[in-house]
């Protein structure tokens, strides 16, 4: 039983490790973020500057997932190139090893709960004092954070020696070193945290239930380990975000290969050379070895590496369906394309619009977006919303004729309102789940009749996209659509004011109902707009601006 105890211990202890660790990302991001992301932008123009920027950063932030997912985004938007975003990810590992520098020097060397726990006790009741919304509630998180990493240590530590003085571990250090590395993966793809799997395993050194070298194979396997919650995060990425995850894991995968049959000499190398001999600060020099090694190792071929990370995932089946089959220089197809492809985006927004109202989607059998979660799916029409424009911008460099240019505006143009309906959608779903999940009967009776609205109109909508009738049908449509909802809106803003309308609800949740309604109301009017500049042309389209507006 007493054993059974000590591995429940050592999983708390991870568990506050790893507690403590995101509550440091949480707060870092909140207190440092955007300055960060500048620095991060100046410094990765060249790839030398882009591991001192990485190294820097990570430090600093206590995470390389934190830079890593940050830098994803990024290359995906074109910030970075991929041979810098390679770059900042060398230095990035460089970086993880100054949490391993801290619980090395100082959670062994000192009685860890005569500052852990003060400084877990005044952290912890300012947070509960303090604004949420406050940089002092964010700063007293940090140390919150910061003082659970030694707290979990100090729980991995106990636990580790007391299971050493009851069972006898030497007979592991037998094993080969490749199941060690291969242990090293799993754990730290579980745990999704490095630090903390360095963390376990430098307590077990310090207890003396396991040699250096299996310990340095299972860091080895932990640089590997971290590399796969960043695949995770890319997979439903566009093509430059799988590239970066795949050349990150390479990397990790490749200097891990090579090192693991080098263990001794470079065991040697640190004891002998280097003249570390304390076991746990020995490890922590392999971690940083380990790092600088790979620097040296890939910084020369960053750039042909980068060619050829640039020839994997070249196509994406769902991105664009259509304008990523056509040459924009040929001009009459471009334009086919362009209204297939902008056909196609506004009947995904109303898929989107559908699931976040739990409406009966269609079934779209192939096709991945309809499995996606509601955030998936706006992240997706986003990407898809740059694509079209980035298509858009490539149109302009031809010699359009002026029906052509035309055209093209009123295609854009639908895009664009497309985007603001996304937009608004997304907006009005927080506010719809508060709404749903309420206890209060007419806050749930609103929600229900807005869901009853929403579906009339998306339907309406939907109808005129796939039917695509005469310009003067589906002008006459939009426009009693268009009336129909400024009328609505109107309406149900008399409805809301009303005394008995908001009876036993208090400010916010007045607030809340009526901020709703603006969204949803607004996504409708731009979903029309969207689908005028589809459908109809010029003139029929030009109608509309003497429509008036209804959000006041």
């Amino acid at each position: 039983m007493e054993g059974s105890f000590d591995i429940w211990k050592i999983l708390a202890g991870v568990a506050i490790f790893l507690l403590g660790m995101n509550m440091l990302e949480e707060a870092l991001q909140q207190l440092a973020g955007r300055p960060f992301k500048l620095f991060l932008r100046k410094h990765t123009q060249h790839k030398l500057k882009a591991i001192g920027a990485g190294a820097v950063v990570t430090a600093l932030l206590q995470s390389s997932s934190i830079v890593n997912l940050m830098l994803l985004a990024f290359v995906g938007s074109g910030i970075i190139q991929m041979q810098n975003g390679l770059a900042m990810m060398l230095g990035s590992n460089i970086g993880t090893t100054f949490t391993s520098w801290i619980v090395a020097t100082i959670g062994f060397e000192f009685n860890i709960e005569s500052f852990a726990l003060p400084v877990t006790g005044i952290a912890g009741i300012l947070m509960i004092l303090l604004n949420k919304h406050s940089k002092w509630f964010q700063l007293s998180k940090f140390f919150f954070g910061f003082s659970f990493l030694f707290v979990g240590l100090n729980f991995m530590k106990t636990a580790v020696e007391a299971m050493v003085q009851q069972t006898d571990l030497s007979r592991f250090n037998e094993y080969p070193v490749l199941l060690f590395l291969l242990i090293g993966i799993i754990i730290t793809a579980l745990i999704q945290a490095s630090s903390a799997t360095i963390a376990l395993v430098l307590a077990a050194l310090h207890a003396h239930a396991i040699d250096l070298e299996p310990a340095m194979a299972i860091v080895l396997g932990a640089e590997v380990g971290t590399t796969i919650k960043l695949l995770l995060a890319s997979a439903k990425g566009i093509p430059a975000k799988k590239q970066v995850a795949l050349g990150n894991f390479l990397m990790n995968m490749i200097i891990s290969l090579l090192l693991v049959f080098f263990l001794q000499p470079l065991t040697f190398f640190i004891h002998e050379t280097l003249g570390v001999k304390n076991q746990v600060l020995a490890l922590v020099v392999f971690q940083t070895l380990v790092n600088i090694i790979s620097i040296v190792l890939f910084y020369p071929f960053l750039n042909p590496f980068g060619k050829f990370l640039s020839a994997r995932f070249t196509q994406n089946s769902d991105e664009t369906l259509f304008i990523h089959k056509i040459k924009p220089a040929e001009t009459e197809l471009a334009l086919q394309a362009m209204q297939k492809e902008t056909d196609h985006f506004l009947q995904l927004i109303l898929a989107y619009c559908k699931h976040i109202f739990e409406l009966k989607p269609e079934q779209k059998n192939g096709n991945e977006f309809y499995k996606k979660t509601p955030e998936e799916k706006y992240e997706f029409i986003k990407h898809l919303h740059g694509d079209i424009l980035s298509f858009y911008v490539k149109m302009q460099s031809n010699h359009l004729q002026p029906e052509e240019a035309a055209r093209f505006q009123l295609l854009i143009s639908s895009v664009r309102n497309g985007m603001y309906a996304a937009k608004s959608l997304k907006d009005a779903w927080h506010d719809a789940v508060l709404l749903k999940n309420s206890s209060n009967d007419k806050k749930f009776a609103y929600y229900e009749e807005s869901r009853k609205r929403t579906d009339h109109f998306i339907t309406t909508i939907g109808k005129l996209l796939t039917a695509k009738e005469q310009a003067q049908s589906n002008a006459d449509s939009l426009i009693a659509l268009y009336r129909e909802i400024i009328k609505g809106y109107t309406e149900e803003l008399s409805h809301l004011y009303k005394q008995g309308t908001i009876d036993h609800l208090n400010e916010t949740e007045i607030s809340t109902i009526i901020n709703y309604n603006r969204e949803l109301y607004t996504a409708y009017k731009s979903l029309i707009l969207a689908v005028k500049d589809l459908l109809l042309p010029e003139k029929e389209a030009a109608a509309f601006e003497e429509l008036p507006g209804f959000i006041r």
